[in-house]
């Protein structure tokens, strides 16, 4: 079993966009769900750099290359991905995109599809920027979680696969840090050509 010293340091981006609990309207619930989910699924050592933001295009692209720029391996947002006029956080993440993931945006409709009909109207994507993954996430914790973590039966066994399954090789091919998860919580995949070799 790998101590914890010996595993790569990762730094993380997480940010809720949000008019109503930037202004302080109602409390935020998208920053605690997923840095409650990360700290859950990955063995790493974890760094946060939390944002609050409202839905102002502008604002969330300039943050966006903030975090990157501060050395972010991965960013996650959540909330501003549906199609109301203020939800404008796929064309902010879009802008600041060196390349598009679309498959990320199309596995979180498939699993949200499960359960509700209006999952089609979900725009999430993911891009890569420099060396740094982000990915927009549903606004809901619930929906935070099942797309991440993806669809399990009674005694635990995967029925569709979360999207972070993918993330940890992602990062890898970017020239990120080597990302380690709980099998119990996320099982990540790579090829065995990638995989490290297992440490004492």
């Amino acid at each position: 079993m790998p101590t914890h010293t010996s595993l790569d340091a990762v730094k993380i981006g997480i940010v809720s966009i949000s008019d109503r609990a930037s202004s302080g309207v109602y409390q935020d619930q998208g920053l605690p769900a997923l840095q409650s989910w990360l700290e859950r699924a990955l063995k790493n050592p974890l760094t946060f750099d939390a944002r609050l933001i409202p839905d102002e295009q502008a604002g969330i692209s300039a943050t966006l290359i903030e975090l990157v720029d501060a050395g972010c391996a991965l960013v996650l947002t959540t909330g501003g991905t549906g199609p109301a006029l203020r939800d404008v956080t796929p064309e902010a993440t879009l802008a600041v995109a060196h390349k598009e993931m679309p498959g990320f945006g199309e596995q979180m409709r498939q699993i949200s599809l499960k359960f509700v009909p209006t999952a089609i109207l979900s725009r999430q994507v993911a891009v890569i920027r420099a060396r740094c993954l982000i990915i927009n996430l549903p606004g809901q914790p619930k929906a935070i979680a099942e797309t991440l973590e993806g669809l399990k039966d009674a005694a635990g066994k995967s029925l569709v696969s979360g999207i972070f399954a993918a993330v940890p090789y992602c990062v890898d091919l970017i020239g990120g840090p080597y990302i380690e998860c709980d099998d119990s919580v996320c099982q990540a995949f790579r090829p065995k050509s990638a995989l490290r070799p297992a440490r004492a």
